[in-house]
């Protein structure tokens, strides 16, 4: 079974996903944040496994509301990924 959940405003969304994994449950976390630029997007794995999917997903809504609040009050930037530069 897995348990998803998201939270969110006009301006702002996070959603958590479980997912089986050994030991336990993991957790996918997807945020998105519009501002002036257009819309800001972020997934990532939360850094731990937990005993019940509950957990995880809470832990999930949790972590990604933490980047939310961090990403809007200008004290996280996160700048896209540099492509290489073609070899020569």
């Amino acid at each position: 079974m897995t348990i998803s959940g998201n939270v969110g405003d006009a301006d702002w969304s996070v959603a958590a996903t479980t997912h089986r994994t050994e030991g336990g449950f993991d957790c996918h976390i997807q945020l998105s944040h519009r501002q002036r630029e257009g819309m800001f997007r972020h997934a990532f794995m939360h850094s731990s496994i937990f005993p019940t999917e509950r957990e995880a997903v809470l832990a999930g809504l949790r972590e990604g509301m933490d980047w939310i609040q961090l990403k809007m009050s200008n004290t996280l930037s996160v700048q896209p990924p540099e492509c290489p530069a073609e070899p020569k």
